[in-house]
C-alpha cells in the first residue's frame, strides 16, 4: 500500500504545509519509499523534498527547511509502503487460526514482518527472512527484534511451526549475533512439546547467545473453545516447573498467569528488568501494585459513590487487594470487583485484551453502580472498538451505564483523579 497520511499532528511541519489524511507522500529527494524505516531514514536531513499527491490528484513537490532530526508530523495508515511479509506458519499454537468468523478484519491477519517487529515490536519467528532482508538489516543496523522463538530444538520447532524452514532457528540467532543485532525472545509454552527438558535447552542455547538476548518471555499458550489442536492448558504443577526451571538464567522472566496458577506471589520489579515484554503480560501485574502503593488518595468523597472494577480472572486477586484497600481509606467510596466470564472464547482465557462486549454486558447483569471502570486494552487501540466489533456505546446503551476508559493498563492514577473530581 502506498504511504498514506492518516493523521496530522497539531502544530507540526505538515500542518503548516496544508498536508492532510488521505494525501500520499509519494518520494522524499526522489526517493521511493517501502516502509517507515525508509521515511525516518530520508527525513533525516536539514532540507528536504517531499514529492506530495493530494487526495484530489494533484502532485505538489514541497520544499522543507528543518533541523536534522525534526519530525514532520505525519502519521501514516501504515507502518510499511508495500506488501506486509505473510507468516508461512501453521503454528499448533496459533491463536489467529483457532478465532471464529464474526470478529474485525484485522485480526485475522497474519503477518510475520522483521519492519513491524522493529518499529512496532510484533513477534516474528524469523522462518521467511531471506537473504536481501538481511542484507538490509545489516546495512541498516536494524534492531532490536522480537522474535517467537519457542524452541531451539530443530525437529521439534518445524513440528510446531509446520515449516521445515522453522528449524534454522540457531542459524539465523547466531547471524543476528554475528551482526551484533540484538533481540527480544519470546516463548509460547505448550505443555508436552516445548515445556521441561526441552525448555531448559532452549535456555540453555539462548544463554550462548549473551548479551544479544535482551530478554526472554515465556508466556503460556491460550486454549479456547474454537482451538482445533489437542493441546494441553498450563496447570499449576507445570506452572511451578517452568518457574523452577527459568529460575536458574538470566534475563527470563515469566508471563503473570504462571505465578497465578502455582499459587506463588508476583515477583518483585528487579525481576523484569526494564519491563521489555509487557505486552506479553510479563510484569503487567507489578507494574500495577507498585504503581498504586505511589498514589496519594483523598480522605473521602463528597457524595455516596459506587464504582465496579471490570477485569480479567487473571488480574482479579491483585485488582480485589487495591480495590479493597482504596474502600477503607476513602470515606462515601464503594467498589465491586467484578470478573468478566468469557463465554464467547470458554473458560480457559482468563485475560484482559479477549473480553468481548457481550461477556462484558453479561458480567454486568443485574449489578447497580454508578460508574463501570475498565481498561484501555479491552478496546481495539485508538478505538472504543471491542474484539467482537461492537462498540463502548454498545455496551452503555445496553447496561445503561457509564464507563471510565483507564487509558494506562499499568496504573490507576486515572481513576485516582477522578475521586478527586466527585
Amino acid at each position: 500500500m502506498p504511504a498514506i497520511v492518516n493523521k496530522v499532528i497539531n502544530g507540526s511541519i505538515a500542518e503548516e504545509l496544508d498536508i492532510c489524511p488521505q494525501d500520499e507522500i509519494v518520494s522524499i529527494d526522489g526517493n521511493k519509499m517501502l516502509d517507515m524505516i525508509d521515511y525516518n531514514f530520508y527525513c533525516k536531513s536539514d532540507f528536504i523534498t517531499l514529492e506530495v499527491k493530494k487526495k484530489n490528484g494533484e502532485i505538489e513537490q514541497i520544499e522543507i527547511e528543518k533541523d536534522f532530526d525534526e519530525d514532520l508530523g505525519i502519521v501514516f495508515e501504515s507502518a510499511v509502503f508495500d506488501r506486509v511479509k505473510p507468516c508461512l506458519n501453521k503454528c499448533i499454537f496459533c491463536f489467529v487460526d483457532q478465532q471464529p468468523k464474526g470478529l474485525r478484519d484485522t485480526l485475522y491477519i497474519k503477518d510475520d514482518d522483521y519492519r513491524l517487529s522493529y518499529l512496532q515490536g510484533t513477534y516474528i519467528t524469523l522462518t521467511n527472512l531471506n537473504d536481501e532482508d538481511k542484507k538490509r538489516i545489516k546495512r541498516m543496523h536494524l534492531g532490536p527484534f522480537y522474535v517467537s522463538v519457542h524452541t531451539t530444538n530443530p525437529d521439534l520447532r518445524v513440528k510446531m511451526l509446520r515449516n521445515p524452514n522453522a528449524g534454522k532457528i540457531m542459524e539465523n540467532l547466531q547471524w543476528l549475533r554475528k551482526n551484533k543485532i540484538p533481540f527480544h525472545a519470546q516463548i509460547v509454552l505448550c505443555p508436552g512439546y516445548n515445556d521441561g527438558k526441552e525448555l531448559d535447552r532452549t535456555l540453555s542455547d539462548l544463554a550462548q547467545l549473551k548479551n544479544t538476548v535482551l530478554s526472554v518471555a515465556i508466556v503460556p499458550v491460550g486454549v479456547t473453545q474454537f482451538r482445533k489442536e489437542n493441546l494441553r492448558q498450563v496447570d499449576e504443577k507445570i506452572a511451578k516447573e517452568t518457574i523452577k526451571i527459568a529460575s536458574k538464567y538470566k534475563r527470563v522472566c515469566l508471563s503473570d498467569e504462571f505465578f497465578l496458577l502455582a499459587g506463588e506471589k508476583i515477583p518483585p520489579a528487579k525481576y523484569y528488568g526494564n519491563f521489555s515484554q509487557l505486552e506479553d503480560g510479563v510484569g503487567a501485574l507489578r507494574l500495577l501494585i507498585d504503581d498504586y502503593k505511589s498514589l496519594e488518595l483523598p480522605s473521602k468523597i463528597s457524595k455516596p459513590f459506587k464504582f465496579i472494577f471490570a477485569v480479567s480472572y487473571a488480574a482479579f486477586d491483585v485488582v480485589k487487594d487495591i480495590a479493597d484497600d482504596i474502600s477503607k481509606k476513602v470515606e462515601n467510596l464503594t467498589i465491586e470487583v467484578v470478573p468478566v466470564k468469557s463465554n464467547y472464547w470458554g473458560k480457559n482465557i482468563t485475560v484482559a485484551g479477549l473480553i468481548t462486549s457481550d461477556d462484558l454486558i453479561n458480567s454486568l447483569s443485574n449489578r447497580d453502580a454508578d460508574m463501570v471502570v475498565i481498561p484501555s486494552v479491552m478496546l481495539r487501540p485508538y478505538s472504543e472498538d471491542f474484539l467482537d466489533g461492537k462498540n463502548l456505546d454498545y455496551v452503555k446503551s445496553i447496561t445503561n451505564k457509564s464507563f471510565l476508559v483507564l487509558k494506562n493498563n499499568y496504573s490507576i492514577k486515572e481513576f485516582i483523579d477522578k475521586l478527586y473530581n466527585i
